[in-house]
């Protein structure tokens, strides 16, 4: 029998919380959503880097992944994304080898040049200098983790002079790196040539190298010039919107909690950013702005059959990948936001880790053999029943047979 291979999941907060709760209440709610997620089975769990905006509140997902690995058990912690211009090299490489072994080889390290223009704005930082300042330090951090020997490095940001790890990675030959890709081709040509993983965070863009359809194709090109093996699919994660409940009416009504508020975010602090929708002309309730928003593709807010068949559409657009990641968002109230992830770890999850067929097949196979089998069981059964009575029948017999005056004398 031929099986797909089975994806994991995780989830990737950025995070999203609107305006006006308690941070430390909303940070709070992050770390109990993860602790949930490490109950549940899911894979993974991401954490983002900004620093302005108030709504992606999370600063050093270092630190926060420090935390969260105190309150779970076996859920892997990554870094969603460190962002790798606002730091030197060294030093971002010395604390994950420190995370490394706190987290006993859970971590998983992403990197990125930095999403929000505002951070780069604050600390006089050109966004057209982030790329290549982010190629510059990701290479610098790959040659500190894959050899002993010291390491030079000079730009016109960061100087390192033989410079090496005083303490090895807890994992060999070390963490997972993973590079994030948004819009341009970048992420998927650094995955190439440097052989690390690829993060997919848009899947509102249909088109262009980024897209879902079109990234690791980039990945493949890039590695085959850098003279690497050919990459494999499974180090490919990809993201996506989900909200699920037992109806689409209920997941509908759930998402009226701040789906909108999350929309008008990506058209304000990060307009930039392609994770939301566009919804036309202005709705006359929160409920029409949410069909509105889940009929125009890109999102799933459904039932768990609904989620299942938008991630096989993802397969099927993207040639196959190793990790679906759900998006972390504020879009239902928390009670309806963990009655989401609990579906999906329990209807939509076993689905993609062919969890169901063995148990089916060995109950299909049972039943067609009742006829065959039960009867003879029934059978010993009443074999088992009729040697009993027959005992029984024979002890009492014995017990009421008239004693000879032999035997009394």
């Amino acid at each position: 029998m031929t099986t797909r291979a089975p994806i994991n999941f995780g989830v990737f907060y950025a995070p999203f919380h609107p305006v006006g709760q308690d941070p430390t209440l909303a940070l709070e709610y992050d770390l109990e959503r993860v602790v949930e997620l490490d109950r549940l089975g899911f894979d993974e769990a991401w954490f983002g880097e900004h620093h302005s905006g108030g709504y992606e509140i999370i600063s050093c997902p270092e630190i926060f992944i420090a935390a969260a690995a105190e309150r779970t058990k076996h859920i892997k912690l990554g870094t969603g994304v460190v962002s790798l211009p606002y730091h030197h090299p060294w030093l971002v490489a010395d604390r994950l080898v420190l995370l490394d072994h706190l987290t006993r080889g859970r971590l998983i390290f992403g990197a990125g040049p930095g999403a929000l223009p505002t951070d780069a704005f604050i600390m006089g930082i050109d966004p057209v200098d982030q790329r290549r300042m982010m190629e510059e330090s990701l290479e610098a951090i790959l040659a500190l983790l894959r050899s002993d020997e010291p390491v030079t490095r000079e730009t016109d940001w960061f100087t390192m002079r033989d410079a090496r790890l005083q303490v090895r990675p807890y994992s060999h030959p070390h963490f997972e790196v993973a590079v994030a890709a948004m819009v341009s081709p970048s992420g998927p040509r650094l995955a190439g040539q440097h052989g690390v993983s690829l993060l997919s965070l848009s899947m509102s863009v249909v088109e262009g190298f980024a897209a879902v359809g079109q990234a690791w194709g980039v990945v493949e090109e890039q590695a085959a010039k850098a003279g690497r093996p050919a990459p494999d699919r499974s180090t490919w994660r990809v993201l996506g919107n989900v909200h699920i409940a037992e109806t689409r009416d209920q997941a509908i009504e759930d998402c009226t909690h701040g789906l909108k508020r999350f929309a008008d975010y990506f058209g304000g602090g990060a307009g930039f950013l392609p994770l939301a929708n566009q919804v036309d002309g202005p709705p006359k309730t929160e409920r029409d702005f949410v069909e509105q928003y889940a009929a125009g593709g890109g999102v799933c807010i459904g039932t768990p059959d609904d989620a299942i068949e938008y991630i096989e559409g993802l397969l099927t657009q993207s040639g196959g990948f190793g990790t679906f990641m759900l998006l972390g968002h504020d879009w239902a109230d928390p009670e309806a936001t963990m009655k989401s992830y609990r579906l999906f770890a329990r209807e939509v999850i076993p689905h993609f880790k062919n969890r169901l067929a063995a148990p089916r097949t060995s109950h299909d196979w049972a039943t067609g053999k009742r006829a065959e089998i039960f009867g003879r069981a029934g059978q010993a059964i009443m074999n088992a029943i009729t040697t009993h009575v027959e005992e029984k029948q024979a002890d009492a017999a014995t017990d009421k047979a008239p004693v000879s005056s032999g035997e009394a004398n």
